[in-house]
């Protein structure tokens, strides 16, 4: 075919879609209020749709970020491997029960010691208003985050082995608190919720971390020893603490331990090994966070998901609605078109056109509205998770959002449109107006 009489067809196709779409608009426009406030719900309904896609990826994200540096978590036998790692990773309630500290030898000097890169003590079941206080090592610090991330001191140094109340705070929590280096603060048994009590001995704060994106940013990291000294300074009478320096502590919470990269199955087998004994659990966080976030929280987001999608589909009803109501005052206005040489098809194509740019429409405000909201919203996310969300932040999905506007928009208006199609136009124009 000539170049040029298909460059022509084009030209002439175009610019029959564009007057079509004008003639839709302006059908719009003289039912704005109505119109309005279809593409509102409409928008309402995308929204929701976008603000669970993104929350639900935020949740994703952060708890995969805490998931690396160490394959096992160790910890009583007590309660559910979930509990142990929400525990223990997370900061999630308290711990249910502890392990002898003489158990920890076994990963630095004993069985298992060949198969471990680095293990940390935990201890835990303090807080100061509101925040987990976590004993710990110097080594906690010693791990990665997020793959290959270490973590960095944003001011001041970490605490000395032997310094038994120096503390290091979270990039949240100091913020949150008005903590710097030299600040004290008291921790207290279980949380002021539970109506614990502050303990007296104060812990010192000698670093404070920069941000990681991880609950540890929320955190208040102590000498585990300290820690575990804390019942024993309530009884001390001459200010010092000589005693307690010297005394082991006799239970921690748990042990993280990093397994040497060298053994590929090695925190397969050592969980399979603890597992098996009499005295703690094991519990690959990777494995039981995959298997959280796919039966329980991915659950949810299909529930929350279905619920959004609904809210769409009603809105899109609201389109079919609102545009059949307003057949009857249309039909001079449809009956003047085709005695002007508009088939029935092109009267259907413009109601048609009049349904998706409502959709359209209220789909991109939603769009905007959804991730405005999420903007907004950020600080507070921020704070419970560390994860930043900018308002630029989507996921792909999101983009099935577009087509499947328009497959509805078809759909919804299609029952006016055929009510466009039917139009007798005799009728119409010898109607009184």
């Amino acid at each position: 075919m000539d170049p040029l009489k298909i460059a022509l067809r084009c030209v002439f196709w175009v610019e029959r879609f564009a007057g079509l779409l004008k003639i839709a608009w302006r059908s719009i426009r003289q039912r704005a209020l109505a119109s309005a406030l279809t593409a509102v719900a409409m928008a309402l309904g995308v929204a929701l749709v976008v603000a669970v896609l993104v929350i639900y990826a935020v949740l994703v994200q952060s708890f995969n970020r805490r998931a690396g540096g160490y394959e096992l978590v160790v910890g009583n036998k007590q309660g559910s491997q979930l509990q142990l790692v929400l525990n223990t990773a997370y900061y999630v309630d308290q711990p249910v029960a502890n392990i002898p500290y003489s158990y920890y030898a076994e990963f630095t000097q004993g069985t298992y010691a060949l198969d471990v890169e680095t293990a940390v003590p935990i201890s835990m079941g303090h807080s100061y208003r509101g925040y987990p206080v976590v004993g710990t090592s110097p080594s906690m610090f010693s791990l990665k985050y997020r793959g290959d991330q270490g973590y960095e001191l944003a001011q001041g140094l970490c605490f000395a082995p032997e310094d038994l109340y120096g503390a290091v705070a979270g990039s949240a929590v100091a913020h949150a608190e008005h903590l710097e280096i030299g600040s004290t603060f008291q921790a207290i048994h279980g949380g002021a919720e539970s109506g614990g009590q502050a303990h007296q001995q104060e812990f010192r704060v000698v670093g404070i971390l920069a941000p990681t994106g991880t609950p540890n940013d929320r955190a208040l990291f102590v000498n585990f020893k300290g820690f575990s000294a804390l019942h024993a300074q309530e009884q001390k009478t001459d200010g010092h603490d000589h005693a307690a320096a010297a005394a082991e502590p006799a239970e921690i919470t748990a042990i993280l331990v990093a397994v040497d990269p060298n053994r590929p199955r090695g925190a397969e087998i050592m969980a399979h090994q603890i597992n098996r004994g009499s005295v703690a659990q094991a519990a690959m966080p990777a494995v039981v966070i995959e298997k959280f976030l796919r039966n329980i929280i991915g659950n949810v987001q299909l529930v929350l998901l279905i619920m959004a999608a609904l809210t769409v589909v009603v809105a899109g009803i609201g389109i079919m609605v609102s545009i059949y109501n307003s057949m009857s005052d249309r039909r001079r206005e449809i009956a003047i078109m085709r005695a002007l040489g508009a088939s029935r098809t092109t009267v259907m194509v413009v109601i048609l056109m009049e349904s998706v740019l409502l959709s359209l429409g209220g789909g991109l405000l939603g769009l905007l509205l959804g991730h405005g909201l999420i903007v907004l919203l950020s600080p507070v996310i921020v704070e419970q998770t560390g994860v930043a969300v900018g308002l630029l932040q989507f996921r792909l999905i999101e983009l099935i959002l577009i087509p499947g506007l328009i497959l509805l928009a078809s759909l919804v208006g299609y029952l006016p449109a055929v009510a466009a199609y039917r139009t007798d136009v005799a009728r119409s124009l010898t109607a009184t107006p």
